[in-house]
């Protein structure tokens, strides 16, 4: 693999994967991304963990399961989870991170939640001392469809943002939109640097028809970062 980025993906998730999921451990959350498909690989190349059921967080993760030939399960079945692994948009130094760039931050929450373990597997660029200074696209916001422009407008009157920091984001080969997987629609909230996740997370959380916000904070226990040059480096909380 002669692509730096794609290698550092492959090293952090066969690593996650080596150390965080073990044969008598009974059901794993999977993830979204691109750094998620290495993880799958890793399961598959370990037949000690095929008999586990696989919670995925996003269709591309179900497909991946399914295709696999591995156990499907969701979380109304194992509403306890050992362990879930899963990618994530920008890692701050205290391991808060942005996700829902794919727009599955709702059900890659529920998943995260409900584990013992969350871990996030990611490549160097993902790594940052503050949120909303790598990832430059805004902090994911999935809203009910009939509110997005009352949610705008409560952005824009009481979280103090600019016109031109507030979008809806809007599908790439469709008119209009993009939909998640929930139905609804998602707003991408430039914020600048964030310096504390947690309250920011709690005020847009409160505004009337937001449904998840692609803030996760306190919640992983390890971050594995594939570094340029072939390393990992491993952040722990």
């Amino acid at each position: 693999m002669s692509n730096p980025v794609e290698e550092g993906k492959r090293l952090a998730a066969y690593r996650a994967v080596d150390e965080y999921i073990k044969p008598e451990h009974k059901v794993i959350g999977i993830g979204s991304g691109s750094t998620v498909v290495y993880v799958v690989q890793r399961i598959l190349e370990r037949p000690e963990l095929k008999h586990l059921v696989y919670i995925p967080t996003s269709f591309q993760s179900k497909l991946l399961i399914i295709e696999g030939g591995l156990t499907l399960g969701s979380v109304e079945q194992y509403p306890v989870i050992d362990v879930t692994i899963d990618g994530a948009d920008e890692v701050d130094s205290q391991l808060n991170a942005i996700k829902g760039g794919g727009a599955c931050q709702f059900q890659e929450k529920v998943v995260a939640e409900a584990a013992k373990k969350f871990v996030i597997v990611a490549d160097y660029r993902k790594k940052s001392k503050i949120l909303g200074t790598q990832w430059l696209k805004g902090v994911p916001i999935e809203v009910v469809p009939l509110t997005y422009q009352s949610v705008i407008n409560s952005l824009l009157n009481k979280l103090s943002l600019q016109p031109q920091e507030v979008a809806l984001r809007m599908a790439v080969n469709k008119a209009g939109p993009v939909v998640t997987d929930n139905g609804n629609f998602v707003i991408d909230a430039h914020f600048g640097p964030i310096e504390d996740p947690a309250s920011l997370l709690k005020e847009i959380k409160l505004l009337t028809g937001v449904y998840e916000v692609g803030l996760f904070c306190n919640m992983a226990e390890v971050a594995f970062f594939g570094e340029a040059d072939g390393s990992v480096d491993v952040l722990k909380a």
